[in-house]
């Protein structure tokens, strides 16, 4: 079953065409990577998708209801997480302060059930003995970790991951690649990443845009075997 799908989707600046009618489909309970050759379309995307970026035209389904025209704020409330590119912390907070901040925009309740929500966050990403540590001080590695606390903590049912292992160490690679097989079947993720090792270790489904187009799609086998995605990545080896 789809949670969430996009019709048509198409965003162009000027004359420009940074996407053209992508259909795009998310399995629910499922991890997807969204790959292709940088200026492909991407974050631009994945920003309309989250509504970050208004769509020229198109639509986007969130759990069969049609969701284009709400902004992003109303989007995080029905569960679409995201974490960007570049560190989105509050580098002069605690760890948990910087989770609580996230977890108080969509839960409800007691101090008592926030101050669970974080710490379980926290025990869920493997930095629960930092939480008093300033984020600020941490290490790269540690605050893209610390971003995914703090979208967990939301309780996504859409958790979108746009590069998250972007400027990380192979060993910090290889712990993300763990930690979101760990997640897999407890939210549905939207992976964007053009470290293959990781889509192929993670992934159970793959699109491809090229051009801001839908290039191909199918499950990372499909994707290894596919003439036309290791032309648009100019012969780049997908298990690299």
């Amino acid at each position: 079953m789809n949670i969430l799908e996009t019709k048509g989707l198409t965003k162009i600046y000027g004359g420009l065409k940074a996407n053209t009618d992508v259909d795009f489909t998310l399995a629910r309970g499922k991890v997807t990577a969204l790959i292709g050759p940088n200026g492909a379309g991407k974050s631009t995307f994945v920003g309309m998708v989250s509504g970050r970026t208004m769509a020229t035209r198109g639509q986007v389904f969130f759990e069969g209801r049609d969701i284009s025209k709400l902004p992003a704020h109303k989007r995080i409330q029905l569960g679409l997480a995201y974490t960007f590119q570049i560190t989105s912390i509050f580098r002069g907070l605690s760890v948990y302060e910087n989770v609580a901040l996230a977890a108080g925009r969509t839960l409800a309740g007691t101090p008592r059930l926030l101050d669970e929500k974080v710490r379980a966050a926290l025990q869920r990403v493997g930095i629960s003995e930092r939480s008093d540590q300033i984020a600020g001080d941490l290490s790269y590695g540690h605050q893209r970790i610390l971003e995914i606390a703090m979208g967990l903590a939301q309780d996504p049912k859409i958790f979108i991951l746009d590069e998250p292992t972007q400027g990380l160490a192979e060993t910090e690679v290889d712990d993300f690649i763990t930690l979101i097989r760990s997640l897999a079947g407890e939210t549905t993720i939207l992976l964007i990443e053009h470290n293959m090792k990781v889509v192929m270790g993670t992934a159970d489904f793959i699109t491809v845009l090229d051009q801001g187009m839908v290039l191909a799609e199918g499950s990372p086998k499909d994707i290894h075997e596919n003439a036309a995605v290791q032309a648009a990545y100019l012969g780049t080896d997908v298990n690299a």
